[in-house]
């Protein structure tokens, strides 16, 4: 009942998510991320240990994004009604789509990428998505609010789309960026409209001059 896509920007080292659904405060649970870690979307029956759980083992030596889904969907007898997707620090994409989730559902991995969804119009949904992700330039929210909007153009969630997140990561451990519409009749719309606002000068030059990490 929802459709999302995680990425990282190979060039900033950026991590991110973004998610759209027919329901309400998507961003609440689907969309999470780390900075220097990885991104999950889990979604369809979701379980919301698979974000914790999964950036706590993301965040381990070696670990990966597919070894770390295995051990999810591993542990998880409801895997068959999860679907998750996982992006690594190294760029490395893993996704699972469990059989009982409702059609049309899948996922897919491109380059730095992954994007899935359930209850979708069609195929063509993931398919937009990747390729607008691809044709995109700028910055990482950019990339991953033109994939969403795409994603809607191209059918979405077959109920109609009412909330949407976008998180973004850098170098610090609270978010560069951390958006939602929680209940709105074009929520990915409402996105661009409050990115635009943050990048507006008050509130661009106040979270520039928050304290950092050294």
């Amino acid at each position: 009942m929802t459709f999302s896509i995680v990425a990282r920007d190979p060039a900033t080292r950026a991590l991110g998510v973004a998610t759209a659904t027919g329901g309400p405060v998507v961003g609440s649970l689907v969309p999470h991320a780390r900075a220097g870690v990885g991104a999950i979307a889990t979604q369809a029956s979701t379980n919301g240990l698979y974000a914790y759980d999964g950036l706590d083992a993301l965040a381990r030596p070696g670990a990966d994004a597919q070894t770390v889904l295995d051990q999810l969907v591993a542990g998880d007898p409801q895997r068959e009604r999860r679907q998750c997707l996982i992006i690594d620090f190294a760029g490395s994409a893993a996704v699972w789509t469990g059989s009982a989730c409702e059609p049309y559902a899948d996922a897919r991995i491109g380059s730095d990428v992954a994007v899935g969804g359930n209850l979708l119009a069609d195929a063509g949904v993931l398919q937009a998505m990747l390729e607008a992700f691809a044709a995109t330039s700028g910055a990482l929210e950019d990339r991953l609010l033109a994939a969403l909007t795409a994603g809607e153009h191209a059918g979405g969630d077959r109920r109609g789309t009412r909330s949407a997140a976008l998180k973004v990561y850098t170098n610090d451990p609270f978010p560069a960026t951390d958006l939602r519409a929680d209940w709105s009749e074009q929520p990915i719309a409402d996105l661009g409209a409050i990115l635009a606002a943050t990048r507006e000068p008050g509130y661009a030059d106040f979270f520039n001059r928050l304290p950092r990490r050294v």
